[in-house]
């Protein structure tokens, strides 16, 4: 789909709401694929252990985005290694944060503005999403101008939302100037059984000059209204 998202991009990875993030997947698709494998994160470290900061902000703070009712914090009971895996826990309490704002949950949000970015090739990450009414988890990429044009202006990829009443789909969307929001250029992608709460799958999306392209697995995510992929 020949749409210019962005000059060059930032991976930003947002987990919410008990989402277990891993890797282990990053270098043999690479190779299979043809792809120069440039940054990866495998969470190696010892249990209990951060995010290695080397490779991700801990955003904190909330009320972004689509008004969010939690908190997200840099705290381990909100996002730890574990067993080889990123752990993020959704918790229900009250929580004030640096901003003295009061909210009602709490979770985790990383990104990796200012430490890594890349323009074009494979973004993935193996996932297992949480199940339960009201949660969003998602892993996308955004414009590393962000700061300065602000968003949809800076381009946007949504490689992976769940949404919490659709247990059973995925979607992966485009935003930009003029097709942003409900307007976005987006697809969805339903498991013929089960719930993506069952078990990890792997998102990504390929992204070139003039095409974007989304997978679960190895399947396309599609269009559901067109005859044609959604961004291929």
């Amino acid at each position: 789909m020949p749409r210019k998202v962005s000059n060059c991009l930032f991976v930003l990875l947002i987990l919410l709401s008990g989402a277990v993030f891993c890797g282990g997947s990053s270098e043999a698709w690479a190779q299979q694929a043809n792809y120069a494998l440039v940054w990866s994160d495998e969470f190696s470290a010892p249990n209990g252990s951060p995010p290695d900061s080397s490779k991700w902000i801990m955003e904190t703070g909330g009320g972004w985005g689509n008004n969010e009712l939690e908190s997200y914090t840099n705290r381990a009971q909100n996002v730890q290694v574990q067993n080889g895996n990123l752990v993020i826990t959704a918790s229900k309490e009250t929580y004030k944060g640096a901003e003295g704002i009061a909210r009602e949950y709490t979770s985790a949000r990383l990104k990796t503005l200012g430490l890594f970015e890349q323009k074009y090739g494979r973004f993935e990450a193996r996932i297992k999403v949480p199940r339960g009414q009201g949660i969003w988890p998602a892993f996308w990429l955004l414009g590393n101008n962000i700061g300065a044009v602000g968003c949809p202006g800076c381009g946007e990829i949504d490689i992976m939302e769940n949404i919490g009443k659709e247990p059973e789909k995925v979607h992966g969307s485009m935003h930009g100037p003029g097709y942003s929001g409900e307007n976005g250029l987006s697809g969805t992608y339903t498991l013929p059984s089960g719930k993506f709460a069952d078990d990890f799958h792997i998102f990504a999306v390929e992204w070139e000059p003039s095409t974007v392209r989304f997978y679960v697995g190895r399947q396309p995510v599609r269009d559901p209204h067109a005859r044609r992929s959604s961004c291929g």
